[in-house]
């Protein structure tokens, strides 16, 4: 996907639909398309997190740790979806491990270069915080509504 088809793309997701003209073209030059096969691991849980992901195909597992036994899908990311915030937000770690599910094309995003862009303009910085912490609300509220649901032991109030 060249420079031209990424800013179209991007202009079109709703994260990122109004942003200004530099500033869309400031993401577009730090995005890279990448191309991963089934249970590719994008993140883990704890480890340093300095990238996001924006899926074009497949879909990517997002999941947390359990204490005892498997992991928990927390969702399942689509097409024109986001995964990572953490890049954003120190201490920098993943709060949540994902991986590819089938197939995939994502849009990676050199959140370092971002994060040094947002310091040194706050407007650009402000303007993806605002949307990126919207992003948060509601992907946390998800998953403790997941987790609630799964791992409710009996006779717990």
């Amino acid at each position: 996907m060249n420079a031209e088809k990424i800013r179209e793309f991007l202009a079109a997701q709703p994260l990122f639909a109004d942003l200004e003209e530099a500033q869309l073209d400031f993401l577009v030059s730090q995005a890279a398309e990448s191309s991963f096969e089934d249970g590719h691991v994008l993140s883990r849980h704890g480890e340093a997190a300095d990238r996001f992901y924006l899926v074009l195909e497949g879909e990517v597992s997002v999941h947390v740790p359990a204490i005892a036994g498997p992991t928990l899908e927390v969702t399942r990311l689509g097409v024109g979806q986001i995964f990572g915030w953490s890049w954003l937000i120190e201490p920098y770690r993943w709060h949540f491990s994902a991986r590819t599910v089938g197939s995939s094309r994502l849009l990676e995003f050199d959140g370092r270069a971002i994060l040094a862009r947002c310091e040194q303009d706050p407007a650009f910085g402000y303007a993806l915080f605002k949307r990126f912490s919207a992003l948060m609300g509601q992907r946390l509220e998800a998953a403790q509504r997941k987790m609630m649901d799964q791992w409710n032991p009996p006779g717990f109030a």
